[in-house]
């Protein structure tokens, strides 16, 4: 789908920390059944060795954008319920091109995903025949035993070792060309989402024996789905640890050493968020105003919380739903169509309701 791929070229660098302009439909098209190498040079924001892999597989960089839907779609999940709410992502890049420029929580976690939604992408094209450059993983061949017994490996077992690979080499490109304090935070949150795929690869098997008895079992490695990462790194993102670099500048220290030092798997950020309260450019922020807030709520989807204080608008609203629902021998449920009157709640404006000026 051309439209789908026209959004991959500027949401596809901010795996890489920055924002791109959109690119034509019709350029896509033409570099697609063109030379790879026209295609790849005139990809905006790709450093060379990043331009080196758009060339030599140019097949895999549509699957990076199915990695870029599902990640965008996953933050998105993640922090509907909060003042920052990853919708940035869809109504400017530049937005979120200022978050990320801030080496926040909500910074660690965009690398974090966005690294896993490219090996998700990647090892899953590798399985389903997808990419000239890989396959089912090949080292899960012969037998093998487990806490049930002895199986064989059949089927195809997702290559999470090629995925990981990929995406290392490619997200990670842009910042090896730096050896500053951000890039070391990328680097280190980047590598987090990646092995947070990995956590969740699942073994499955099927039965072969009479009446099904598992005399015989066949298996292969799985990666689960996405949103088993997603909600692992969101618990990732809550813990995160704030550090600062050490003094010899090749790693990180706790900046409260009352917290543990960060392992691999945490998240890692230098500079407190801001509070998403009102719209400000320089941050990344939308602000709250118009946000549906849940007034009997205690958490950060409260109206108190949500709305900064500044209070709520409520409307009544109808709406058609399913009700009365009966199950009938069998086997199937019925329900009768009920027209419902819900309030809903959405936060006031602060006084001054434009984007803040800095000058």
């Amino acid at each position: 789908n051309m439209n789908f791929l026209s959004g991959i070229w500027w949401s596809l660098p901010l795996v890489l920390f920055w924002a791109t302009p959109p690119v034509t439909s019709s350029w896509w098209y033409m570099g697609a059944v063109g030379s790879s190498r026209v295609m790849c040079d005139n990809v905006p924001g790709l450093v060379s060795r990043q331009r080196q892999l758009c060339r030599r597989h140019p097949e895999a960089m549509l699957s990076i954008g199915r990695g870029v839907a599902a990640w965008t779609a996953e933050c998105q999940h993640q922090f509907r319920r909060h003042r920052w709410d990853c919708n940035a992502l869809e109504r400017g890049q530049r937005l979120l091109g200022r978050v990320l420029l801030r080496s926040s929580r909500e910074s660690a976690f965009v690398h974090a995903i966005s690294s896993a939604g490219v090996v998700f992408a990647i090892t899953r094209a590798c399985s389903q025949g997808e990419l000239k450059s890989c396959s089912c993983d090949p080292k899960k061949k012969g037998s093998a035993k487990d806490s049930k017994g002895h199986f064989d490996w059949g089927g195809c077992s997702d290559n999470i070792d090629y995925g990981i690979k990929f995406a290392r080499a490619f997200v990670d490109a842009k910042e090896r060309k730096g050896k500053d304090a951000r890039a070391l935070m990328n680097l280190h949150n980047n590598r987090a989402g990646r092995k947070a795929v990995k956590r969740f690869l699942k073994q499955e098997c099927k039965c072969h024996g009479v009446s099904g008895s598992c005399t015989l079992r066949t298996c292969w490695l799985a990666m689960a789905d996405f949103r088993k990462t997603g909600d692992y790194l969101w618990k990732k993102y809550n813990g995160a640890i704030q550090v600062v670099m050490n003094q010899d500048g090749t790693g990180f220290t706790v900046a409260n050493k009352r917290f543990k030092k960060p392992t691999k798997n945490d998240l890692v950020y230098f500079e407190s968020s801001p509070d998403y309260c009102i719209r400000d450019r320089d941050v990344g922020s939308l602000g709250t105003a118009g946000r549906v807030c849940n007034q009997t709520s205690r958490g950060m989807d409260s109206c108190e919380v949500m709305c900064c204080g500044r209070g709520y608008d409520t409307s009544r609203v109808s709406r058609m739903t399913k009700c009365e629902c009966k199950f009938h021998w069998c086997c199937a449920v019925r329900c009768q169509d009920c027209l419902e009157v819900v309030d809903i709640h959405t936060c006031k404006a602060p006084k001054s309701a434009g984007w803040i000026s800095r000058t």
